[in-house]
């Protein structure tokens, strides 16, 4: 009740206040927010004060990081946001950024993230104010730095930014041409032992990543060394799982796959999957899911999938091929899709088929023929398909009994199993040597009739 009271008392004063009085009850009102945010913002907003703080953030004194705290403090709630900018708090707000106070920086880059916090308000009028050019540019000139004052003052600056920009493609490009990804890189770098700012920096590489945009400026740096030697620090699930959320669409393009490669990404990934294979527990069954599935997505780019392979004797590639005879259907997936990658040239087909890999599949498409795994009936399916296109594989992979296996398919209900199905025959089929004649005749009497 003595807080209420107190609380009241100087929301009065401060409306009727001289300057010496200002301080103290901005003090008052810091302390009845710290005690009861939502309550106290709602007084707040009744008495009219915000239309009060443009005048204090524009004085520039001892007053103003504490005017600058209120807001920060207000805007935690979602129904203060548009009042905020109402009050006309953002131009006053942004024109601070350019002071070289840190305490003053400091609040006012909390004020304009919590006002630019899921509002298409607030980040609009900070848009329109110029503030993100200006935010970037201060990470830009500290990025170097590795004093904690600034350190704490960069990770609010990245969360300003990450506010400003979430679920927006078109202010992430905007950053984007700012150039703040080689920035946010270098941030990687320099404050790697810096919790709090290394988790700002991936969660807004997770931002950005998803535009196309950004992919050229990501390749343009050292993202993959960092991000796997980050990766290779971490024990705890949850920190891991925030480093694949940005490797995911950073190995969409062709040039990040190499390089994360090279960074060996790949051995970390498989040591993933060696710690997790016989867990139950449900971390440890997603992360093996996303390290099997990011091992494939690197395996579509050819630069990448051909350095792996290292001509079929490659460390990676035995790991891959010891998958597909698992127990875990997950793996099973993943090594048939692997395989499915590798076979995307002649020379590759042809060595796998010669070195007994059509065997491996087709003792795993056996396994699934009752009830099975309908993702690893197409994934086994796709990547014997691919092993048959060179035309020296046909024979040899219908003498092995491919069109034996394949054949117990046909009575698949599922519509990608019967189209991965059909093409595999037909791309078998496609010869008209003295060994496949007769499997030959026999196949398009089959596909005759279904």
């Amino acid at each position: 009740m003595v807080l209420s009271d107190n609380l009241s008392e100087a929301l009065k004063t401060l409306k009727l206040s001289s300057a010496d009085s200002v301080e103290g009850c901005l003090d008052c009102l810091l302390k009845a927010l710290a005690q009861n945010n939502v309550e106290t913002s709602g007084k707040i907003q009744e008495m009219g004060v915000l239309a009060m703080m443009p005048a204090l953030l524009s004085a520039q004194n001892s007053c103003t990081p504490k005017a600058a705290n209120i807001i920060a403090e207000v805007a935690k709630n979602e129904f203060m946001r548009s009042p905020c900018v109402e009050a006309g708090l953002i131009p006053p707000l942004v024109q601070l950024l350019n002071c070289k106070d840190q305490e003053i920086l400091l609040q006012t880059g909390r004020a304009l993230g919590n006002i630019c916090y899921d509002s298409h308000e607030g980040r609009s009028a900070v848009d329109a104010a110029g503030g993100a050019q200006i935010v970037a540019e201060h990470i830009k000139s500290l990025a170097e730095s590795t004093d904690p004052a600034t350190g704490k003052l960069l990770t609010v600056f990245c969360g300003m930014l990450m506010n400003y920009s979430n679920d927006n493609d078109s202010l992430q490009a905007q950053l984007i041409i700012m150039g703040v990804i080689p920035t946010l890189v270098r941030l990687l770098g320099v404050h790697s032992q810096n919790t709090a700012l290394t988790e700002m920096c991936l969660i807004a590489f997770g931002n950005l990543a998803e535009l196309e945009s950004s992919k050229e400026q990501f390749a343009s740096t050292n993202i993959a060394e960092e991000l796997v030697r980050l990766f290779r620090k971490q024990v705890e699930h949850e920190k891991k799982e925030m480093i694949f959320e940005v490797l995911a669409p950073l190995a969409e393009n062709d040039v990040i796959k190499l390089q994360l490669v090279d960074a060996g990404l790949v051995e970390c990934l498989l040591e993933v999957v060696a710690q997790t294979v016989d867990s139950d527990r449900d971390e440890d069954v997603a992360q093996l899911k996303t390290s099997s599935d990011l091992m494939v997505l690197l395996l579509l780019g050819d630069e990448s999938m051909q350095k792996l392979f290292e001509g079929g004797k490659g460390s990676v590639f035995q790991r891959v091929l010891s998958w597909v005879p698992s127990n875990n259907h997950q793996l099973q997936l993943a090594g048939a899709l692997a395989i499915a990658n590798f076979a995307r040239n002649d020379e590759n087909c042809i060595h796998m088929v010669d070195t007994g890999i059509v065997q491996k599949l087709l003792e795993l498409l056996d396994r699934h023929v009752e009830e099975g795994n309908v993702t690893v009936q197409h994934a086994a399916l796709s990547a014997l398909r691919n092993l048959a296109i060179p035309v020296v594989n046909k024979s040899k992979m219908l003498l092995a009994g491919v069109s034996d296996v394949v054949l117990k398919f046909l009575k698949s209900e599922m519509p990608p199993v019967q189209f991965k199905l059909l093409g595999t025959l037909r791309m078998l089929i496609d010869t008209q040597d003295k060994y496949g004649y007769c499997s030959v005749c026999y196949l398009y009497f089959i596909l005759f009739l279904y």
